[in-house]
């Protein structure tokens, strides 16, 4: 089956057959003061407040109730930029909260309540018809600057009226690992507000290194995080499932730039070597995007979870890998015949019935680390509390 018709199938997929011409986008700044322009903000209910309580199963099949509860005053802030979720048919997104928008910050950024207060702007992202037209030769250059354009402004918004020298993480996937990146280079590295980065997380990405590097590339002065108690550094990474690494035509793993390689960085084990990952995926029937998922019950025996979310002990691990195919994170899952959890977890792009296999397991590359990140933000942010 061929790329082209891989992709075409992804059109129909997401748009219908009809094939709607897309409309030019409106290039009107964005009032970031209003309350109507932000995802998640601190004090209100919306996308970000949505109940986060988790079972933990473990192989045996025992079962845990892991009530969630929101940090009461977080010393430190959380700036989300989501990834790419809209359906509409034009290249940038409306600014609106749609099911999609909503669904992805539950599942991505909500948890962090629990060591910070969030931040999250709407923006007139690339949406998915953006992305399948740039299969076709689409550059998009002047949709894309509209898109950072949105991000760059809720930054400014949110340093001038909110941050008053709080210590900040920016947390990206996918699109919005692609605009914090340029943000990083353009607004924060090697400038005095670098000192209050506690730490940027980039998933699903390509982000540049020299190969045997932890700075350079991307950033001249932000490397990348290889201790617990280091701040005002990266974790990055793309991950793919152990036994289907990155093929020759891989979306992520790899950069352009010779001498270069994508970033990883595992938050199971900074400074390298496999690590016990504590997962926390959604229990319910819908992925990141909204749309229906593959998985009906994390259960063998089909039983469903009172809860909107699950952990599972033990039965994944990763590893940052470095050969041939690229750089990634390379996930394994324990599979056991008298394990009571299902053997095959979720998150492959697939059309049609076919995986899309350079996309690696981009629908979970957040929610796969989600209990890790959460444990090296608690030590970065007193690494960085203490340091003050």
């Amino acid at each position: 089956m061929t790329k082209r018709f891989l992709f075409i199938s992804l059109w129909v997929v997401l748009f219908g057959a009809d094939g709607a011409s897309a409309q030019p986008a409106v290039a009107a700044g964005v009032d970031y003061k209003a309350d109507a322009s932000w995802l998640c903000r601190p004090g209100r209910m919306d996308a970000c407040s949505r109940d986060q309580t988790a079972t933990r199963v473990e192989a045996d099949g025992q079962r845990t109730i892991e009530p969630f509860q929101p940090a009461e005053a977080p010393a430190i802030d959380c700036f989300y930029v989501y990834p790419t979720v809209s359906r509409e048919r034009t290249m940038n997104s409306a600014l609106a909260a749609t099911q999609a928008e909503r669904e992805v910050a539950n599942q991505q950024f909500a948890r962090f309540a629990s060591r910070c207060r969030l931040y999250a702007p709407l923006y007139r992202q690339l949406t998915l018809h953006a992305l399948v037209t740039t299969v076709f030769g689409e550059r998009l250059e002047e949709e894309g600057d509209l898109a950072y354009a949105d991000v760059k402004a809720a930054w400014q918004d949110y340093l001038s009226r909110d941050n008053q020298g709080r210590g900040f993480v920016l947390i990206g996937h996918s699109q919005g690992a692609r605009w914090l990146t340029r943000l990083i280079r353009e607004e924060i590295d090697g400038q005095p507000v670098q000192s209050r980065m506690v730490s940027a997380l980039l998933m699903g990405t390509n982000l540049a290194v020299p190969k045997g590097a932890d700075v350079g590339g991307a950033f001249q002065h932000v490397p990348l995080c290889r201790k617990l108690t280091q701040t005002g550094c990266v974790v990055a990474y793309a991950s793919f499932r152990a036994e289907s690494p990155p093929p020759d035509r891989t979306l992520f793993g790899k950069v352009a730039a010779s001498g270069q390689v994508a970033a990883c960085v595992n938050p199971a084990a900074l400074a390298g070597g496999e690590g016990a990952l504590m997962p926390y995926f959604s229990s319910g029937n819908v992925d990141i995007t909204g749309v229906p998922s593959r998985v009906s019950s994390w259960l063998k025996n089909g039983d469903k979870l009172g809860t909107p979310f699950v952990t599972t002990p033990g039965l994944l691990s990763a590893e940052c890998v470095s050969n041939a195919q690229g750089d990634y994170l390379a996930v394994t899952t324990h599979a056991d015949p008298a394990d009571q959890r299902i053997d095959h977890i979720p998150g492959d792009v697939t059309v049609a019935g076919v995986v899309l296999k350079g996309w690696g397991l981009h629908l979970v590359d957040v929610n796969l680390t989600l209990g890790n990140l959460l444990a090296l933000l608690e030590r970065q942010t007193a690494a960085y509390l203490a340091r003050q």
